[in-house]
């Protein structure tokens, strides 16, 4: 038997249960790993909630977590590249990585370089491609003026690194407290609230913005029209009502859900030119808890859990 996370209905943290599984067997193609590191991510709330319904239905009763970092337990018939004992970074799509053991595609799997830690490894997945796609969508580079809200959250955080690498100026938009952090990794921090769009083009070289990567939601896409931003320079993971109205792009996590992107993403880790910022790490046991800090809005970087 091992742990797992389960839920049995929509509803708040408190429909969340650790509960003991038969432990999975690999299939054909499959690898087994024992979990070291996973993480939670913003969407797995609205799945359980049930405010996802109609794009993600939850089928009950239903794990979560997509990220996962571990040890290679056992390899399904057919595999290679991959043997027991390997320490591997990957992910699912079956909500199951908030777990002691997750069975894992082999193609969604790439072996850990010693210069990612495990709390980076198990965060990397979805926050990572969902930065790679979003930074990707609006064509970040030299010359351009690129707004980022929510800069220091999980996604935001990486989004704000990439658009950086890929020569582009960066102006994120967050808390006070996370100003500094933003000022180190290359950015220029914007307070949000009231009076955000004349403090954006105060920043901005001639108050010009080029594209708009909004993680946050709430009015970010109607603010980016605002200041000129085209359409099709604009991406939002979050807003996609506003997305439908305006013709902007929702590029996030599907448009770079693949073992070659969390590779390149694992590479800038390992040669100093990525950091995922860690804000805490819970056991599983405290899934409830990390959820709570998570649903404050005002984490920087990501969360972990150690099953």
């Amino acid at each position: 038997m091992a742990k797992a996370v389960r839920f049995e209905q929509y509803g708040g943290i408190e429909v969340l249960q650790v509960v003991e599984v038969d432990r999975p067997v690999p299939g054909p193609g499959q690898v087994l790993v024992r979990v070291k590191t996973t993480s939670i991510n913003p969407g797995e709330v609205h799945i359980r909630t049930g405010a996802l319904h109609e794009r993600w239905p939850a089928t009950f009763p239903s794990g979560q977590g997509s990220d996962l970092a571990g040890f290679v337990e056992e390899i399904g018939e057919g595999v290679t590249g991959f043997s027991a004992g390997d320490e591997v970074i990957g992910f699912t799509d079956n909500r199951a990585s908030h777990a002691e053991f997750v069975l894992v595609e082999a193609a969604n799997l790439i072996h850990r370089p010693a210069g990612v830690s495990w709390e980076q490894a198990g965060t990397l997945y979805i926050a990572g491609t969902t930065a790679y796609a979003a930074v990707r969508a609006v064509a970040a580079g030299p010359g351009d003026t690129v707004v980022i809200s929510g800069a220091a959250g999980g996604v935001g955080a990486i989004a704000v690194q990439l658009a950086g690498n890929a020569g582009a100026r960066v102006i994120g938009l967050a808390s006070e407290a996370n100003h500094q952090w933003l000022a180190d990794h290359g950015a220029i921090p914007v307070s949000y609230g009231d009076g955000v769009g004349d403090r954006i083009k105060a920043a901005a070289p001639d108050g010009k913005v080029d594209a708009f990567i909004d993680t946050f939601g709430s009015g970010y896409i109607e603010l980016a029209l605002d200041l000129g931003v085209a359409p099709e320079r604009i991406d939002t993971i979050t807003d996609w009502t506003a997305a439908e109205k305006y013709g902007v792009k929702t590029d996030g996590n599907a448009e770079a859900a693949n073992a070659e992107v969390l590779a390149e993403l694992a590479a800038l880790i390992e040669k100093g030119q990525l950091e995922i910022p860690i804000a805490r790490t819970y056991p599983l046991d405290q899934i409830r808890d990390a959820y709570r800090e998570l649903e404050r809005r005002h984490t920087r970087g990501k969360i972990v859990l150690e099953p």
